[in-house]
């Protein structure tokens, strides 16, 4: 077949893989972190459920085994290279926030700081699923709060007015891509 080509399979992930980012944030006691996380989506409607994939090696695992639960933020073109950042180095080593300039702002429901200046923000408490989480470091999080910027988000639709408030989607290799542009089509009678 000469229209198609193959992708490696320890590559085919990209495929899927322009999901929007998420910054995952974290706390137990007094250490809190963040990470970035491009494996993440929407699992169930009622009640509303993510699915997260945190790396059995990270610092936020731990903290979110700790404490059982997370947030997920969605940052904005604006906040890529801050996302770059928290999604390379370890909260072990140094304190991301602060590294990164990311500044936060406290959760409604949950101990783990919300990242500011995203354009959405999911407070969630773990499903436990042992199997999954030690398996494919895969976790559930059921969202007890969840909050948009009325700019990018209203009316359960999202608009993107500027450039740099738009939802971003990482690839690999520090490779990143926007949000394009919304288009409409109709539905069948």
């Amino acid at each position: 077949m000469s229209h198609i080509e193959p992708v490696e399979l320890a590559r085919a992930y990209l495929l899927l893989n322009h999901g929007p980012t998420v910054l995952v944030t974290s706390a137990h006691g007094d250490a809190q972190n963040v990470m970035a996380a491009a494996w993440a989506m929407p699992l169930d409607f009622s009640p509303p459920k993510m699915l997260v994939v945190v790396d059995k090696n990270t610092y936020t695992r731990e903290l979110i085994e700790a404490s059982g639960e997370f947030a997920l933020c969605i940052p904005s073109r604006a906040q890529a290279a801050a996302t770059l950042k928290v999604g390379s180095e370890s909260g072990r080593d140094e304190d991301k926030f602060q590294a990164s300039g990311l500044a936060t702002f406290p959760a409604s429901k949950i101990g783990a700081p919300l990242v500011a200046d995203c354009l959405g923000w999911l407070e969630c408490k773990v499903v436990p699923e042992p199997h999954n989480q030690q398996a494919y470091d895969l976790f559930i999080g059921e969202v007890v709060a969840a909050w948009a910027a009325p700019d990018v988000f209203s009316q359960n639709r999202w608009h993107f007015p500027q450039d740099d408030r738009r939802s971003v989607h990482y690839l690999a290799g520090g490779s990143f891509f926007a949000t394009g542009e919304a288009f409409n089509v109709s539905e069948p009678e």
